[in-house]
């Protein structure tokens, strides 16, 4: 107990001075001298370039596909399709036990997104491989397509993949993730007020400087050398290795500096189909994005819908807090389902919440399989919680960062996941922002410890 009171003793009269300030980057020399070097400055010879026949539809059946005329066209050194990719079906987060696999490397049977791969040409240049690719006939049967998450889970709506059998993620808890803690409704029935308000986010493109892509070189004896702009360099080496079949001690794997990720580049949507490309022809191969593929085809953060309802006393103890949460997957998983947990696991917010109430779906949609951006599955929802809290402080008369101190986790403060909070300082971090800022407060709460003893 001791210790503990030195601590944040020593915390708050050391040299705490980071908020504010502003602090060099390392790597900024790099950047703006251009001596940083990224993955599409290497060169080598005999290089070959991968383009993507994507679809034009949200969702459709492929009836057939016809590559003879692309095959016939100058420059042209191979097409793939789905009958080319060993293990064709997959899911990023296979490798943590979030399944089923439900993503095709190159569709089969259907497309259920715009912008879906199809087939993948590879050409002497990038332009032989983009006019190849325009000739590729692919006979569709337009599907109804379900573009937003409420039609999605109405009764009767078209399911999205049929890999899971309805248009949501099947948790071990259900259709959705849950937090129960506490009585919730009876809180309810206590509190001075109660506020209920829905939030909504839309998609978000990362859109970063460079553009999603790898060059894969052949090593001999099968093995493969794959320069890439990764930000998950083992998630795409294990999953590269399920998807091809290969043993991993046969990929290797180089990355290096990201010009601009966000998250947006945990995804593995160029290395396998590369690295396959390049044991098939012998040669090097090139797979970048384009800008417009960057802006229209990589993962975006995901939309989300907020349900939040509190209780409060009108001496501004928060006392009850339900949540139904919504993550738009797009069609298929990558990282969604876990965004959509994480989410469960943060909405009580950095407070002490005695009653919670938490349901978190993740839904699919025809629309652009969304995955990592910045804290996804978290980010959105600080939004909706510090929105809705400075609203609560409002309804109750009182200021909005005092209201925070009142409610805010104390270390040995039991969360709502039954987890005791440790090492919070969540209580010195605001004292430290109002000083900052200049926010009048009153002295009791710049007299608080997270350390309840002191």
């Amino acid at each position: 107990m001791q210790l503990a009171k030195s601590y944040f003793a020593d915390q708050r009269t050391d040299d705490l001075k980071e908020l504010g300030q502003g602090r060099p980057r390392s790597d900024v020399p790099g950047h703006v001298t251009g001596k940083t070097a990224y993955f599409a400055d290497r060169t080598f010879p005999g290089l070959l370039h991968l383009k993507m026949v994507r679809s034009p539809h949200h969702h459709a059946r492929i009836r057939s596909i016809d590559t003879s005329e692309a095959e016939k066209h100058p420059g042209v050194v191979r097409v793939l399709t789905h009958k080319d990719v060993p293990h064709n079906v997959y899911t990023i987060l296979i490798l943590i036990q979030v399944g089923p696999e439900d993503e095709q490397v190159l569709a089969e049977d259907k497309v259920r997104w715009k912008g879906e791969a199809v087939v993948a040409v590879i050409a002497d240049s990038e332009r032989a491989a983009e006019e190849a690719a325009a000739k590729v006939k692919v006979d569709y049967e337009v599907l109804p397509a379900v573009l937003d998450m409420e039609a999605a889970l109405q009764p009767g709506a078209p399911v999205v993949n049929e890999y899971h059998g309805q248009n949501f993620y099947m948790y071990d808890s259900g259709e959705c993730r849950k937090v129960r803690f506490g009585d919730v409704e009876k809180a309810f029935a206590e509190a001075d007020h109660i506020l209920e308000q829905t939030y909504w986010s839309s998609p978000i493109e990362h859109a970063p400087t460079e553009t999603t892509g790898c060059i894969v070189v052949p090593e001999g004896n099968d093995r493969f050398t794959c320069h890439t702009n990764t930000q998950a360099m083992f998630f795409t080496l294990d999953n590269t290795s399920i998807i091809l079949q290969m043993p991993g001690h046969k990929l290797h794997m180089v990355g290096g500096t990201v010009g601009g990720g966000f998250g947006g580049k945990v995804d593995v949507t160029v290395e396998p189909i590369a690295i396959l490309a390049s044991k098939l022809t012998g040669r090097p191969v090139s797979f970048i994005y384009s800008r417009y593929e960057e802006m229209q085809i990589s993962s975006p953060r995901a939309a989300e819908k907020i349900v939040l309802k509190d209780g409060v006393t009108k001496d501004g103890r928060l006392i009850a807090r339900k949540v139904t949460g919504y993550t738009d997957a797009g069609a298929y998983s990558r990282h969604s389902p876990y965004g959509a947990q994480k989410g469960a696991a943060h909405y009580p917010g950095p407070y002490t919440v005695p009653n919670v109430w938490i349901d978190t779906y993740c839904v699919y949609t025809n629309r652009t399989p969304s995955s990592a951006m910045r804290g996804f599955g978290v980010t959105i929802a600080d939004f909706a919680l510090e929105v809705q809290m400075d609203k609560l402080a409002r309804l109750i008369g009182m200021d909005p960062l005092e209201f925070r101190f009142i409610n805010a986790y104390r270390d040995g403060d039991m969360k709502a996941h039954r987890q005791k909070t440790e090492g919070a300082a969540l209580i010195e971090c605001m004292q430290e922002a109002a000083r900052a800022s200049n926010w009048p407060v009153a002295e009791k709460f710049m007299t608080m410890s997270s350390y309840k003893g002191s």
